[in-house]
């Protein structure tokens, strides 16, 4: 029936249709099991080194500011060269970085100052890649399935964010930092792998023989030039600005539930279960076209979520309200990523997507200064209501003022990727429902 919308599980044509989007997320889905694993031993060897709140918040500078540093960067390497060759030389970075994190835990380094260089050497190398990576699903695919794709990434990077830790308990409680450390530097070979087998990615207009081209003007104007995009961003921006929970979740643990820190783990994990869940039931968003709408809504769900969060008492409302705006994340960041990849021209796509990157990394670390500020000057309740009333509101300006976000629709089944060799798959994918 026209018009109605079908409750659809995890739409799964990208994984069906082609081998190289496959290969691509197999990449990005074990380094990320990795990298949540080696977080975790990280985090537990500098508390180890130093027992000290300072030295594992020093964590954070390792790794923030180079994510936003090198991700900017790395987006004119992404329009400068062949995005794979960027993509392979980062994972291999990476992957040097990992051996020496297990090399300096077999060697019992007790210099903290080299496990932080060695760890804001590998968010370098994954900052340098990020914004190729990203191009890469658009140009794989049809444009009806570029959502349902990075859907996949999205619940891979959930479940990650769900088994990465409890594996990192495991491993080093058995066999210490080494195992963990060795767990990541196999991830990264595994991922290696699977990069080498994903054809050229060449901006468009480059020299067929070295991949290299000079990026055309005004890559990150781009951005405030086209409605679709600043809209798309801003949205986020709002979102995660204004109504980004997760620093006043140990205060309204403190102050509701007497400090019990299973519950505050329970906070955590009824978020990622609303995303694993949204993620599961996918397709129901991916193969609606107003992607436009469909951030704004879900962005907006983020914000009353959270608001009520901030006014609900009992526990199992509390949690529910984090599993819904957990599910109402993923939803938001699927149909923002589909469509500024789809919006943006490729010869721009790399320092597009590195604006995104930024955001998506400044934005939350913002927002859970922002909301921990205000808690501190009133209360845990009140900074959670007026943040996610106040998203609710920003989205709200954002959508009355941007007619093409609004109006926006993702491209129909009949257009194609644009790389060699995977053109034959696409058509065969855009007839499977």
């Amino acid at each position: 029936m026209r018009g109605r919308v079908r409750v659809r599980f995890l739409d799964t044509r990208p994984l069906r249709s082609s081998r190289s989007f496959r290969d691509l997320w197999i990449s990005t889905s074990v380094s990320q099991l990795g990298g949540q694993i080696t977080n975790v031993a990280v985090l537990a060897q500098v508390w180890d080194l130093t027992g000290s709140p300072v030295g594992t918040g020093a964590i954070g500078l390792a790794t923030g500011l180079p994510m936003v540093l090198f991700g900017l960067l790395g987006g004119t390497l992404a329009d400068t060269f062949d995005r794979r060759a960027v993509v392979r030389a980062t994972t291999a970075g990476q992957l040097l970085a990992a051996a020496g994190l297990c090399a300096q835990a077999l060697a019992d380094n007790r210099n903290v100052l080299l496990l932080l260089a060695l760890v804001a050497t590998g968010t370098s190398c994954g900052a340098l890649g990020a914004p190729a990576r990203r191009t890469f699903p658009v140009r794989l695919l049809p444009g009806d399935q570029v959502a349902a794709g990075l859907a996949l990434t999205n619940v891979s990077f959930q479940a990650a964010m769900l088994a990465g830790p409890a594996m990192a308990g495991l491993i080093i409680a058995r066999w210490d930092f080494p195992a963990a450390y060795a767990t990541q530097a196999v991830a990264m070979v595994v991922s290696m792998l699977a990069v080498l087998r994903l054809p050229a990615m060449r901006p468009e207009g480059a020299d067929a023989a070295g991949g290299r081209r000079r990026p055309e003007r005004g890559g990150r104007r781009i951005v405030l030039r086209r409605p679709t995009l600043w809209g798309s961003m801003a949205t986020d921006l709002s979102a995660t600005l204004l109504a980004m929970p997760v620093a006043l979740f140990p205060l309204v643990n403190e102050i509701r539930f007497g400090g019990n820190p299973q519950t505050l783990g329970l906070f955590l994990s009824a978020v990622a279960v609303g995303g694993i869940t949204a993620g599961l039931l996918s397709g129901t968003v991916t193969r609606l076209r107003r992607g436009g709408l469909v951030q704004l809504a879900a962005a907006g769900v983020w914000g009353l979520a959270l608001a009520c969060f901030g006014l609900a008492g009992p526990l199992w409302p509390a949690l529910g309200c984090l599993a819904v705006a957990g599910a109402a994340d993923t939803v938001s960041v699927v149909t923002r990523s589909a469509l500024v990849q789809l919006e943006t021209p490729d010869a721009y796509r790399g320092r597009v997507s590195s604006v995104e990157h930024v955001i998506g990394v400044a934005g939350p670390e913002l927002g859970n200064f922002r909301g921990g500020l205000l808690a501190s000057a009133t209360s845990a309740s009140f900074s959670l209501v007026f943040g996610g009333l106040s998203a609710v509101l920003a989205i709200a300006a954002v959508a009355a003022t941007n007619a093409p976000l609004r109006a926006y629709r993702t491209p129909p089944a009949a257009a194609k990727p644009t790389v060699p060799g995977v053109a034959d798959a696409a058509a065969t994918a855009g007839q499977v429902s």
